[in-house]
């Protein structure tokens, strides 16, 4: 008989997910993140931690804000459509309260593949001739106070099989945790993702721990029927939380849209550290997500279902004037 790993958000975050661990979150931007394990996270007060992003969202933002993070390498930090740069990174980067390093995008999702292969490294070219290469975020020096990061932001060599050729070998993370939120998933850890599925099947075969939030719980048996359409194993997987519109306010592929207004509130509520904890107080401290969800009304949860013939919402307002009343 499979072992069962469904279990709360709550035993799951604090089981798999320790002060200072190397977390890494599934998702796009606005696309399948995983709001609900951040929240949660968030609401156990972890702290210390290390945060490897490629394209990163709200979520990562709103564990900024709260404290959570001491140092990120990421390739991008917004609510896309909805801000340029996600204002509490801004905010945390001005003023030096977390250390940060960047690499491009594409070089982010080669690393995340090496680190499932488990390889120590991987050689590319796609940063040669960048600031990425000449500029480091994080020294030397202090990388080495911190044996969660690389030792190194890369190391500049000549390809060994091809004189005259150069390359630049980028390091591999060595993920502690990773957060994913999916569509489908069965007790025993199998995961479905539909749409586009990022870098999540990498970042969760790569990592020691990994949680999975889902939209839908099958059974192992119903799962299993179609095989091909199953993205990770059981294996890959530590814990399965079974919450619908965990991925609220980003859009879930085949499920909901993007939920424009909360978006564009988060916008203006993350100006300031001020408004900021007086939200995550009220969204998260003095919540669950059942009562995140009250907060949000059905009556709005239900007008993101997606089309199911065209996979978004048709005729949804996006703009901040038509969304926000002109605002």
């Amino acid at each position: 008989m499979n072992e069962s790993k469904l279990m709360t958000a709550r035993e799951a975050v604090s089981r798999f997910l320790n002060d200072g661990d190397l977390l890494t979150m599934g998702g796009f931007s606005t696309s399948r993140r995983p709001y609900a394990l951040a929240r949660e996270i968030i609401r156990q007060g972890k702290k210390g931690l290390y945060l490897e992003g490629g394209s990163s969202g709200g979520d990562i933002d709103m564990l900024i804000g709260a404290g959570c993070i001491q140092a990120m390498i990421v390739s991008y930090i917004a609510n896309s459509g909805y801000s340029m740069v996600c204002r509490r990174f801004r905010s945390a980067i001005e003023k030096g309260e977390i250390l940060f390093d960047d690499y491009s995008l594409d070089v982010h999702t080669i690393a995340y593949h090496g680190a499932a292969l488990g390889l120590p490294y991987m050689p590319v070219k796609n940063m040669l001739g960048s600031d990425l290469v000449n500029k480091w975020g994080i020294s030397k020096e202090e990388r080495a106070k911190h044996p969660k990061l690389p030792a190194l932001k890369y190391v500049v060599q000549d390809n060994p099989f091809k004189s005259g050729d150069t390359l630049c070998l980028v390091p591999t993370p060595e993920i502690d945790a990773a957060c994913i939120h999916v569509q489908t998933a069965s007790p025993d850890g199998t995961c479905r993702i539909a749409g586009l599925p990022f870098q999540d099947a990498d970042i969760a075969i790569a990592a020691r721990r990994t949680i999975i939030s889902c939209e839908e719980l099958v059974t192992n048996e119903e799962i299993r029927r179609h095989p091909g359409e199953n993205t990770l194993p059981g294996l890959c997987v530590d814990a399965v939380v079974l919450m619908p519109y965990g991925a609220h306010p980003s859009q879930c592929y085949g499920y909901y849209d993007y939920d424009s207004k909360s978006l564009w509130e988060y916008e203006d509520i993350s100006k300031t550290q001020e408004t900021f904890d007086a939200f995550i107080k009220d969204t998260v401290m003095d919540s669950d997500h059942d009562k995140y969800l009250d907060g949000i009304g059905a009556a709005r949860l239900l007008a993101l279902q997606v089309d199911k013939e065209y996979g978004y919402v048709r005729g949804m307002k996006r703009s901040k004037k038509l969304v926000m009343g002109g605002k």
